[in-house]
């Protein structure tokens, strides 16, 4: 596999990054800049990252208007807040029905714009401006952009009906879009964007994973949905390749990765495929941006951990199992580990004389390799993709006898594709689990998040408001939502000691904490800080993670526990020494 050089290849004058949180797309990104820049290119690079850390890697305020880096010439770096752009679309669209509707339709509305897709729509109306601008096509040799759309978000533009008032229509409680009328006068410049975006002459769209099974699957997915909308020019850059090993640690994740790359998805080893090295250093500061696409070298943070003594996960079973709760989950982004946690604490209780119930989206054959069939916990296994067609029939059955037009059908439909609305679909699923399980104690992996929650609640109170037809939220999710907002449940916070899965962990604490669910664990999952590793890489990484696990003891006042990176699988009673 080459390296990833971009000032030897032949780039289009757009590049657009995206992957799983966490995977380097904004390292990746400013090393690309700063490489084209330092050869002599004028470069613009724009971050949409909700949770961008840019400031920090070039160590400067930055603006959403565009701030040239003094110290690479050419180029220039725009910082934009997708949040705050959400919040002020969001604003100016339910402000004219203030004073207008009953306060439960504004709280359902407010909900509907608050989730993931919103702010990508507010992402894209902010870089449209800068795909469309000819001044700034004349200006710079390269547009990069950090963060991508979705699938989903650019298949929304492109319908008719996403620009009428659909809000007020919609058949389904699930819309995490809402309308688009707000932007109506945007119309014409996103055609011209999306067209741009697919125009191989012009643009490259740059998938961004690691050498780790669940980020292949994402940008599988993602190159396989982009790709049905005619944007075809991709390429892969897998970041965070191990080359040497010289102790067993480093041997095992070697061993992990390389298996990985030869079982990678069949649709992604079709692209240009390029790598980067595991680098032992934060791509923070210019010096390791320019270094991130050419050499290593090690540097150990010489920060401390606050704490002397930090709690195992096994601390933690012992207070679950001492309060008496009755419902727990894991919640955390995908390829942190959720599911041997929660098979972990599923086992810790059963080994402390309770009866115990496990819920997951992953196979249940999965769930084999990690639980061994006489551990006394009982298990299902909930097929997230056989759940969402079971709603999305069931809702779409009831538009088409509304008397519907064939453009708002195709809107349901598409909205119909959303995670939020894949969520509340699986949840409707976990929820009679739950309701089946009175004398258990159920522990549920893949958790919705507090947007979900506030929309299944906000719904069933606009249900009360006005009759219509759409898709209802069973008996067991209404008695389940209040459930989780008590004492008998407890929500484990799962994230690892890097930026990305930190701050991702912090916007869903902020998500839980709006549908008024508590969380007090936070667990912090495949650590090197306590492996006692001696390569080189490896030791400096886990120097670096000190950061990291300090901005958690603070955060969390001491409620996190730490689990070591493990070789492999973790089985059986071994799940017990996590």
């Amino acid at each position: 596999m080459e390296l990833f050089h971009p000032t030897e290849l032949r780039l289009t004058k757009y590049l657009f990054y995206t992957g799983k949180g966490g995977v380097g797309k904004t390292s990746i990104a400013c090393a690309t800049a700063v490489s084209l820049a330092d050869v002599g290119k004028r470069v613009l690079l724009i971050s949409t990252d909700p949770a961008s850390n840019l400031q920090d890697v070039f160590e400067m305020e930055l603006t959403n208007k565009g701030t040239p880096i003094p110290d690479v010439p050419n180029l220039v770096v725009a910082n934009l807040d997708p949040i705050q752009a959400a919040a002020e679309y969001r604003e100016s669209v339910i402000a004219p029905y203030r004073g207008k509707l009953p306060e439960s339709i504004l709280a359902n509305m407010e909900e509907q714009l608050s989730g993931s897709c919103t702010v990508e729509i507010a992402a894209f109306n902010e870089f449209s401006s800068f795909i469309t601008d000819g001044r700034v096509q004349q200006e710079y040799d390269h547009i990069i952009f950090d963060t991508a759309p979705t699938g989903h978000t650019l298949r929304m533009l492109q319908l008719p009906s996403a620009w009428s008032n659909f809000i007020s229509e919609s058949t389904h409680g699930a819309s995490c879009l809402g309308q688009l009328s707000g932007l109506e006068n945007k119309k014409e410049i996103y055609k011209q964007a999306v067209q741009t975006l697919a125009d191989k002459k012009l643009t490259t769209l740059v998938l961004v994973t690691r050498p780790e099974t669940a980020p292949f699957k994402e940008a599988d997915r993602a190159s396989g949905e982009l790709s049905a909308l005619g944007i075809n020019n991709q390429m892969l850059v897998v970041n965070g390749v191990l080359t040497q090993h010289d102790d067993m640690l480093s041997y095992n994740l070697y061993e992990k990765q390389q298996t990985a790359l030869a079982t990678m998805p069949e649709g992604l080893k079709g692209l240009s495929l390029c790598m980067v090295p595991l680098r032992a250093y934060n791509v923070t500061g210019l010096e390791n941006v320019r270094a991130l696409l050419h050499a290593d070298h090690v540097t150990f943070q010489t920060e401390t951990l606050n704490t002397a003594h930090i709690p195992t996960l096994n601390y933690v079973i012992d207070e679950l199992s001492a309060s008496g709760k009755r419902v727990i989950f894991t919640m955390g982004k995908g390829g942190v580990g959720k599911t041997t946690i929660a098979a972990a604490v599923a086992l810790g209780l059963v080994k402390r004389g309770k009866k115990v119930h496990l819920t997951t989206t992953d196979p249940a054959a999965h769930l084999k390799f990690v639980l061994d069939e006489n551990s006394g916990v009982t298990m299902s296994h909930i097929d997230e993709a056989e759940e969402l067609k079971k709603y999305q029939l069931e809702v779409l059955a009831k538009a088409r006898t509304s008397g519907m037009s064939d453009e708002d059908i195709a809107y349901v439909e598409e909205d119909l594709r959303s995670p939020c609305t894949q969520e509340i679909a699986v949840f409707r699923a976990f929820a009679e689990v739950v309701e089946k399980a009175n004398d258990q104690v159920v522990v549920i992996d893949t958790a919705p998040t507090g947007h979900t929650l506030l929309l299944l609640e906000s719904t069933q109170s606009y249900n009360h408001e006005i009759q219509r037809t759409k898709g209802e939220i069973p008996e067991s999710v209404k008695r389940l939502l209040p459930r989780l907002k008590s004492d008998e449940t407890e929500v484990l916070i799962i994230t690892l000691p890097e930026a990305t899965p930190v701050y991702e962990a912090l916007r869903l604490e902020d998500d839980l904490n709006r549908a008024g669910i508590s969380s007090k664990w936070w667990i912090v999952n495949q650590s090197l800080c306590k492996t006692g590793t001696t390569n080189s890489i490896l030791a400096s990484k886990a120097a670096n993670e000190v950061e990291w696990l300090n901005r958690i003891d603070k955060h969390s006042n001491g409620k996190f526990a730490l689990i070591a990176w493990s070789t492999g699988k973790i089985k059986g009673d071994h799940l017990l020494a996590l």
